[in-house]
């Protein structure tokens, strides 16, 4: 199971989506923010952030700009300085780690390389592709390549088993399509069309830059559409994924055998370092059985000419943007017709996130040094510490679930493993090959490849529970329902989400409700699932899981009314467990806030707002953003996060704690009436 994110993923690129902040010397909530025309009781997204709204542009490199965005842009300035140190000591470094951080960097600056040697590195990659004979031939390079962090075909990772949770197990998953999702291939309607037709285009032209004649290009991407779609008739859906019942498919070899014939999953694993896998009794959770016969299927009949050409594509598509301008601009200008972005990130943005995302752990011990205190971490952990207090005696008192359930809750709270801002232990990048004599696209293949040895070679060993799934750097936070974990990176303990120099009530409202969001996602739909220790398992019993599966689906109704942009609505089902998280987070963290001031004076109003005010505007100023048309398209189909807009008012309408602070009445806007507000936790 993905663990669950307060955000989109924050990777330093042009095609992603997200939110703003604070200017660097403003404490608290800044009303230049605001929009007084409009009354907070009717549309506080509006009210909190629409003055900002009306005057921001987006800057031609982004699909957004928001409080995210800004964050993100200052941690990127930050790892700049650190990179730039690195290069400049580079003839005195001893240490190796820091050799081969500078080395990488370096390396992925060094466009005049790259825009030399164009396709050249991947011609060993490619020769071998096209000396693929027989299907034996072509599972060995699909392991290759997965070897080397090049999807296709189908994926396959080690994590931790859902149902013994201790012990890492593998899993054969679903993937090799080159769009975001199964349904655009899926989908028939003119807008759809055009995608697809687009895409083959894109498709073939990146094959012509590999030096495949025009013609032959042309042809091989219709192949590779015909062959993506195929698998994508086979795929789940987001939303039926969401069901971790769903995707446990525990067998043993001999069973995947039976069920996927026409691939010899003995060879493929064998290739790529997991020999345990090799014998017949050995078990693995299939996630999706029928993909895993539909792919096998394929692999076993589709001609191997088709096979050729999509390894190809693919192999170039993971590598584009690093073998120089034609390349790149050929991948930027799809991405351009998916997300809107008007232009790319300049070249130091893009490889200080290229290095965060292969030495990010080594990268972070400076950023962390530089940017998140002792004092910050304990403060935030107290944060941490009272949410949990308050989550505890909300259980309690709960009206709605019995007694034996409430036990079994309050155990799974406890036991939540709380990591703030950077790991205790940094991870070993010994086994890593980095060298600055070589063109950066290879020296990226050696980073994923360092990640693929590292995950296989945990199948079968107990649990890591020190490791992390982010970079410290990072503007985001998750949970880990296998672990039961909530993670809160330092890249997002900054100013505005927590700032050592503001109130509580702006860092209550900001970073309490991230902190929040994270815990409450261990008894969302999903994961109320999994136990204290991180198992896929029923601690609910039948009665009290209607009761939840009730309230939930009032969330479902609420935000699936929700436009997301022009006739796309949101999907409910697929974002039900952020906004429940949302809901939940939000009000845990409003109670918390009253829980802090206990036995102290209650702060006087600030700017003519109380504190209780500036709770709720705090939350809605860290979701300030603007986002392009596409972007939000793609958001909407393929995000389980609402837009921003509702992740503001969907949630604010659902608590009378707002309806309270602001005077609302019943039949404002933004009170939900009580028959169909949202209230689990």
């Amino acid at each position: 199971m993905v663990p669950h994110r307060f955000g989109t993923t924050l990777v330093l690129s042009a095609v992603l989506l997200f939110p703003p902040v604070l200017a660097a010397q403003q404490h608290g909530v800044d009303k230049s923010y605001f929009d007084t025309t409009c009354a907070p009781c009717t549309d506080f997204f509006t009210f909190a952030t629409g003055g900002w709204m009306k005057t921001a542009t987006i800057p031609a490199a982004y699909t957004n700009t928001g409080t995210f965005r800004e964050l993100a842009d200052r941690n990127t300035d930050a790892l700049h300085e650190v990179l730039d140190d690195v290069l400049a000591h580079a003839r005195t470094l001893t240490d190796p780690t820091q050799k081969k951080l500078g080395a990488y960097y370096a390396t992925c600056m060094d466009s005049s390389r790259a825009d030399k040697d164009g396709a050249a590195p991947l011609k060993p990659e490619l020769q071998r592709i096209d000396g693929i004979k027989s299907r034996a031939d072509l599972l060995a390079e699909i392991a290759r390549l997965h070897g080397m962090g090049v999807g296709a075909a189908f994926a396959f990772r080690v994590g931790a088993d859902p149902k013994e949770s201790s012990v890492n197990l593998g899993r054969l998953n679903q993937g090799g399509l080159g769009l975001p999702d199964r349904d655009y291939y899926l989908r028939h309607d003119p807008a759809s069309d055009s995608l697809r037709q687009k895409y083959q285009a894109h498709v073939a032209r990146t094959l012509a830059l590999l030096g495949a004649k025009e013609a032959d290009a042309e042809a091989d991407a219709g192949r590779i559409l015909a062959l993506e779609t195929a698998l994508a008739e086979s795929s789940m859906t987001r939303v039926a994924q969401r069901d971790p019942d769903a995707t446990y498919h525990k067998m043993s070899m001999g069973a995947l055998g039976t069920l996927a014939p026409g691939v010899n999953w003995r060879a493929y694993f064998t290739a790529r370092g997991a020999a345990a896998l090799a014998d017949t009794g050995a078990m693995l959770n299939v996630a999706q059985p029928h993909f895993a016969w539909a792919v096998a299927r394929e692999i076993e009949t589709a001609p191997l000419e088709t096979w050729r050409a999509y390894l190809r594509w693919h192999l170039a598509n993971a590598a584009a943007n690093w073998l120089g301008r034609a390349f790149f601009d050929e991948a930027f200008s799809f991405q351009s017709v998916l997300t809107g972005v008007k232009e790319p990130l300049p070249l130091w943005k893009r490889c200080a996130g290229a290095t965060d995302g292969a030495m990010g752990e080594a990268l972070g011990q400076a950023y962390v040094a530089r940017e998140f205190s002792p004092e910050s971490k304990a403060r935030v952990l107290e944060m941490v510490n009272n949410l949990q207090a308050v989550m505890r005696e909300r259980i309690g008192s709960n009206p709605w679930m019995s007694e034996s359930t409430k036990v079994q809750a309050v155990v799974k709270l406890d036991a939540v493993l709380k990591k703030i801002g950077y790991p205790d232990h940094w991870r070993d990048y010994t086994a890593l090959q980095v060298s600055a004599s070589q063109p950066f696209i290879l020296n990226s293949f050696a980073a994923r490849t360092f990640d693929a040895r590292r995950n296989i070679g945990e199948l079968g060993k107990p649990v890591d529970r020190s490791q992390w799934g982010m970079t410290p750097p990072t503007v985001n936070a998750y949970y880990n329902p296998t672990v039961n974990e909530i993670v809160f990176p330092a890249g997002i303990l900054q100013p505005p989400f927590f700032d050592p120099q503001a109130d509580d009530a702006t860092n209550y409202g900001a970073a309490g409700a991230v902190i929040g969001h994270e815990m409450t996602h261990g008894f969302d739909d999903q994961g109320r699932k999994y136990d204290a220790q991180g198992n896929l398992k029923d601690w609910w019993t039948a009665d009290d899981a209607r009761q939840f599966s009730s309230r939930a689906q009032r969330a479902v109704d609420e935000y699936s009314s929700f436009v997301g942009v022009d006739t796309f609505h949101v999907n409910g089902q697929l974002t039900l467990g952020e906004n429940l998280a949302d809901i939940g987070g939000l009000t845990i963290a409003y109670h918390a806030y009253e829980r802090s001031l206990e036995g102290k004076p209650h702060p006087a109003p600030v700017d003519g707002f109380t504190a209780e005010q500036r709770f709720f505007l705090s939350f809605a100023g860290v979701w300030r953003r603007i986002t392009r048309p596409e972007a939000l398209k793609l958001q909407v189909r393929t995000d389980p996060h609402s837009p921003a807009q509702w992740r503001v008012n969907g949630t604010v309408q659902n608590m009378p704690e707002f309806a309270a602070a602001w005077g609302c009445k019943t039949g404002d806007a933004m009170v939900r009436p009580d028959s169909l507000r949202v209230q689990i936790w």
